[in-house]
C-alpha cells in the first residue's frame, strides 16, 4: 500500500492510472461528438478535439505497464488479509 502523508493519496499507481485512462476517454468521446454534431471552426479545435485522444492512448499504455507490473509482483504472505476488491483483481 502507499504510504500516506499529506501529499500522498492511499490510491496506487495503477488505479490513478486507471481512473485518468477513464476520465481520459469520456472527454475523447465528449470531444468527438461536439466534433460530430457541432463541427466547430476554430483553429484551435482541431489540437482541442485531438488531445485527449493522445492523452488516452498514453494512459493506457502506462496502466497496461503498471498493471502487468503489479501482476508480477510476488503475491501476499499468508498471514496478510487482502481485501475481497484485492483478491477479485
Amino acid at each position: 500500500m502507499a504510504e500516506t502523508g499529506p501529499f500522498r493519496s492511499p490510491a496506487s499507481a495503477v488505479q490513478i492510472s486507471a481512473r485518468l485512462l477513464c476520465w481520459s476517454l469520456a472527454a475523447a468521446m465528449i470531444t468527438a461528438a461536439v466534433d460530430a454534431s457541432l463541427g466547430p471552426r476554430a483553429g484551435w479545435w482541431g489540437v482541442a478535439w485531438l488531445l485527449p485522444w493522445w492523452l488516452f492512448g498514453a494512459t493506457a499504455l502506462a496502466w497496461t505497464v503498471l498493471r502487468a507490473r503489479e501482476k508480477t509482483d510476488p503475491p501476499t504472505p499468508p498471514g496478510c488479509a487482502r481485501s475481497d476488491w484485492e483478491q477479485a483483481a
